[in-house]
């Protein structure tokens, strides 16, 4: 449908990294260039079906849950004519994907969210929004933890905040803070086969934020 596009910002956590899946377009105004994976949409298509349908034949990437992230419409974003496009976002484990460049891409790759190519009309903007408002959403909600494995230590959490925040955090500060939220169960185990001391593991415990949800709660570090 030509106006309306989709354009997906896929956020990928490897190894304590956070990352972007993008495409090198092979075809359009944007042949050669890095983009975020996305769009036209068809006439009789819903939009998260669109978004689905874009991500799995440019990337291979498929079965996510994407979530509306905004509308993008500034008049001159897209050369030639008027584009609006409607941005959505996901939060996932990047090593649990194989990346298959498909129709109209030449490449799909994952890069770290502070290294990133140059991209083709605003996608820069939508990448800068997307990580202001995931910055807020960690602090308010736990999207996080289903990053994490079931059982998970201190520090893998410290990391993975760490990365989606973007500053380097206060070692004691975050674990004494955590801990207080009571939103940690300790499994009564430690790590096994691993080169330096055990560490505790621990769980969330989703019962008890939800519980604090309703109050209004937030994650202050």
């Amino acid at each position: 449908m030509p106006g309306l596009s989709i354009d997906n910002l896929i956020f990928g956590l490897d190894h304590g990294q956070l990352k972007i899946l993008l495409v090198k377009h092979s075809v359009g105004p944007g042949k050669g260039h890095w983009a975020l994976p996305g769009g036209f949409i068809s006439m009789k298509e819903n939009l998260r079906d669109a978004a689905s349908r874009l991500l799995k034949s440019l990337t291979g990437v498929e079965d996510l849950y994407l979530e509306q992230l905004k509308t993008f419409g500034r008049v001159d974003r897209f050369p030639s004519e008027r584009v609006v496009t409607v941005a959505y976002y996901a939060l996932v484990s990047a090593e649990d994907y194989i990346l298959v460049a498909g129709r109209d891409a030449t490449d799909a790759e994952w890069f770290e969210v502070n290294d990133l190519p140059e991209l083709i009309y605003d996608h820069a903007e939508i990448v800068e929004y997307g990580r202001g408002f995931l910055r807020h959403k960690v602090c308010h909600e736990p999207i996080g933890f289903n990053l994490l494995p079931e059982k998970f230590t201190l520090l893998q959490l410290q990391e993975l905040y760490e990365a989606i925040l973007g500053v380097k955090l206060d070692k004691p500060n975050f674990r004494r803070k955590m801990l207080k939220m009571n939103l940690l169960t300790p499994c009564n185990e430690k790590q096994k086969g691993v080169p330096h001391r055990a560490a505790n593991l621990f769980r969330f415990d989703a019962d008890a934020y939800y519980r604090l949800a309703e109050k209004g709660f937030s994650f202050e570090f």
